[in-house]
């Protein structure tokens, strides 16, 4: 690969129809950085936060009654089977009601999902555009309970987009304060036992206690690393801080209890706050309420263990499956003098020799081959029915990761024959739908230039029609590699 080629393929999206390769490959790059629009037209449209909110409020108020008509309806049963009735059918509006409210919040879905495909599709400084994928893969969520479902597209589009050209620290404070982020990993249920409503509960001989899933990832995934000095004592102290902090108005955790002037958003709760300082690293941390949980969070964004976690995991995503030691000492010398900033990482990244190897040695996941495919055919929506069972079938869905861990950035996780299979029946559907992407050999100028391969160009010059031509470059090593 050449440098135009590289740029466009390795750091962007793939070239799309009807545009030209970049004559300078690293000005193009670094110029995105002042060009990014956090809100372009298609994401300013999709579902926001409140939408969202709203649509649970829905869901739960039928759960909610739908719980007690069930009630309802066996006492009903049992007083009919006592009398000696036969026939006693407890009422089925209840659970329609709920299925038809669980069917709007995966409408927000949806829509969310082909929001970001379409940003996707059309964006002018796809560089930053894979940033942020790569932000939201780091920070996983994974939409299968009611509020993540629900915002799963606001997670992405009001914690990452906003802040992928800032610090880190802003960054994280907003991806742990995310009512989707609270929600997938129970913050929101999470009460610390010396607390006024924990010492409340265990009076009433209820057991309300402490979680500590989202203060272990965050030591684990989001910013040290894993194996890197903490340990058990250092996760239940961040769970001690973090306790209060949780989604006020809609149902799944105590904070739907608490008055809210706007259901589904971040909000602290005193009376769940376990009192005390904290000690988490070493270091310890005397502040009261809120403030004590985000001077944990601040300590940790500029942690020289974090800045070599984040290193490796952006070497590895742009670079190559096992990172180059210089590339990832360069990445993390740029952020530690930073102090965490991160286009600053983003031009060392840029300026690294080792990103600019000639070798493709990333093999593209089901999200990026299906991006780079619908660009080189100029598509700006994907195929019917929607976006999101395209990319399902290929074994990516989005924002469903199924793990806090995100999905696999290596080779031996999406180069199987069952699913290198499963995109050759992609690439024939997408060739035979092509509308102007005109004959193949003239696709694969655009994408690669002068970089494609005398195997591939022989290949797709032999192809019987201008389709299949087409079908050969999509699932050639030129294009699934990057």
């Amino acid at each position: 690969m050449r440098p135009p080629a590289i740029a466009t393929n390795r750091f962007g999206l793939g070239a799309r129809l009807g545009t030209e390769l970049p004559k300078d490959a690293r000005g193009w790059l670094l110029a995105q950085l002042d060009s990014y629009i956090a809100r372009p037209q298609a994401i300013a449209a999709a579902p926001s936060r409140a939408e969202a909110a709203a649509a649970l409020v829905d869901f739960y108020r039928a759960a909610r009654a739908g719980r007690m008509q069930l009630r309802a309806g066996e006492a009903t049963a049992g007083t009919a089977a006592t009398a000696g009735a036969v026939d006693s059918p407890i009422p089925g509006a209840a659970v329609q009601s709920r299925q038809i409210e669980r069917s709007k919040l995966r409408a927000l879905y949806v829509d969310s999902v082909a929001a970001r495909a379409t940003a996707a599709l059309t964006t002018p400084t796809p560089f930053v555009e894979r940033l942020v994928h790569f932000w939201a893969n780091h920070f996983a969520i994974s939409a299968e309970k009611p509020p993540v479902i629900a915002m799963a597209g606001s997670f992405e589009f009001d914690a990452i987009r906003p802040h992928v050209l800032g610090s880190f620290a802003a960054m994280l404070r907003a991806v742990e304060r995310h009512p989707a982020m609270l929600t997938y990993l129970d913050q929101a249920q999470s009460v610390g036992p010396g607390s006024i409503a924990g010492q409340r509960a265990a009076a009433n001989g209820r057991k309300r206690g402490l979680n500590e899933n989202l203060a272990r990832e965050i030591l684990e995934l989001h910013t040290l690393g894993a194996r890197t000095g903490y340990g058990q004592a250092d996760v239940t102290d961040l769970a001690r801080a973090l306790t209060g902090w949780t989604v006020g108005g809609i149902a799944g955790g105590p904070g739907s209890r608490l008055a809210t002037a706007s259901p589904g958003d971040f909000m602290f709760a005193p009376v769940l706050h376990e009192p005390g300082p904290r000690t988490v690293l070493g270091r310890s941390f005397a502040q009261a309420g809120e403030g004590q949980a985000q001077a944990v969070l601040d300590m940790l964004a500029t942690h020289p263990a974090t800045a070599r976690h984040l290193a490796t995991k952006l070497a590895r995503h742009f670079v190559a499956d096992t990172p180059p030691p210089a590339l990832v000492a360069r990445l993390e010398r740029a952020f530690l003098q930073s102090g965490g900033d991160l286009p600053t990482v983003y031009r060392a990244l840029v300026e690294a020799p080792e990103a600019w190897a000639p070798e493709a040695a990333k093999f593209k996941t089901p999200w990026e081959w299906s991006v780079s495919a619908m660009r080189a055919i100029g598509a700006e929506t994907f195929p019917t029915p929607n976006v999101l069972g395209y990319v399902t079938q290929l074994g990516q869905p989005v924002w469903r990761p199924g793990s806090p861990a995100g999905f696999d950035d290596v080779a031996a996780s999406w180069a199987g024959p069952d699913a290198l299979m499963r995109r050759v029946e992609a690439a024939e559907r997408v060739a035979a739908r092509a509308q102007g992407a005109g004959d193949a050999r003239a696709v694969a100028a655009t994408l690669f230039g002068s970089s494609l391969s005398p195997p591939t160009a022989t290949a797709i010059a032999r192809a019987e029609s201008p389709a299949q031509g087409l079908a050969l470059l999509l699932v050639s090593p030129d294009f699934m590699r990057r």
